[in-house]
């Protein structure tokens, strides 16, 4: 296993810098969540591709090269402190070639996104970098939610004040795992197996999603099972699966009780208004059955 790589915690007057590796961004939404960012007393830098669109494809950002180029001039500034992803989207994948993760690996600094940005979280947590999975900056909905918006600056700024990353859930499968936490948006995850980033997480694991049927979330989670995905995993959060289809709870427990791992299921984590940050890449200990998930890791960051 990578050697663990937990960035340093961020302090008033810190420069941070604000990336658009996926879809397109709304510059209103942006100047709402970058103002959130600055009330935390953070210098806030918003990089060239976040508002230049794409010249064919109107989904993406920006080119995927520049798009790339982005990401990493701002992780190789010494001047940055942490990057945070504008929205998820659709795109991450199309630039994957370009992002050289040993050479930003070699730079641990915060990395905060969600949903398509877990295609870029994998690679990270592969290497031993903790990320943060959590609202983004042009998320104003959740940035907006006093308890959301509180869960990231403390994962940020004082990461030993948060003692359970699930304040609340359901148990589903009693017992306690533990490992370090790895996942993200379920789709993303089973569309990255067979390619040059594909990294199977040993620990426990936390899944969401938006805007999927039933049906197609039973096929996500049969493709990872099949292909072994699970072999490693310790234990399962199952966050938001934001739908209207109302299969989806069955669906997944019907797909993974099997397993016999600790799991539960209602975490706040994911596409609805409360989306509690949690720390991807760092180790925590899952107690299924009081519904708590406790990180470890953060001493002398």
């Amino acid at each position: 296993m990578d050697e663990l790589m937990v960035p340093r915690r961020l302090v008033a007057g810190d420069r941070v810098a604000v990336v658009a590796p996926s879809g397109r961004v709304d510059a209103e939404r942006l100047a709402i969540g970058v103002e959130h960012l600055k009330g935390w007393g953070l210098e806030v830098f918003v990089m060239p591709s976040v508002l230049a669109g794409h010249e064919r494809l109107a989904y993406l950002a920006a080119e995927d090269k520049a798009r790339a180029e982005d990401l990493r001039t701002a992780w190789l500034d010494p001047s940055v402190a942490a990057v945070f992803c504008a929205r998820g989207g659709y795109g991450v994948q199309r630039m994957l070639e370009y992002v050289d993760f040993d050479e930003l690996t070699a730079v641990p600094k915060w990395f905060v996104g969600f949903s398509d940005i877990t295609a870029l979280h994998e690679p990270l947590n592969a290497r031993g970098l903790v990320t943060i999975h959590g609202p983004m900056a042009a998320a104003v909905e959740q940035l907006g939610q006093p308890d959301g918006r509180e869960r990231l600056r403390a994962l940020l700024f004082e990461p030993e004040s948060v003692t359970d990353l699930l304040a609340g859930g359901r148990t589903v499968v009693d017992g306690v795992a533990e490992g370090r936490l790895r996942g993200g948006n379920l789709a993303l995850l089973a569309s990255s197996i067979g390619t040059p980033t594909y990294a199977p997480p040993a620990g426990v694991v936390v899944l969401e999603d938006v805007n999927e049927e039933g049906y197609r979330v039973d096929r996500l989670l049969t493709h990872l099972l099949r292909s072994g995905w699970f072999d490693q995993v310790t234990g399962v959060v199952i966050g938001d699966f934001s739908s209207e289809d109302d299969q989806i709870d069955d669906v997944i427990r019907e797909r993974l009780e099997p397993l016999g791992v600790p799991m539960v299921e209602g975490a706040a984590i994911g596409h609805e208004a409360l989306n509690l940050a949690v720390p991807l890449g760092l180790p925590v200990r899952l107690d299924a059955t009081a519904a708590t998930l406790t990180p470890s890791g953060f001493a002398g960051s």
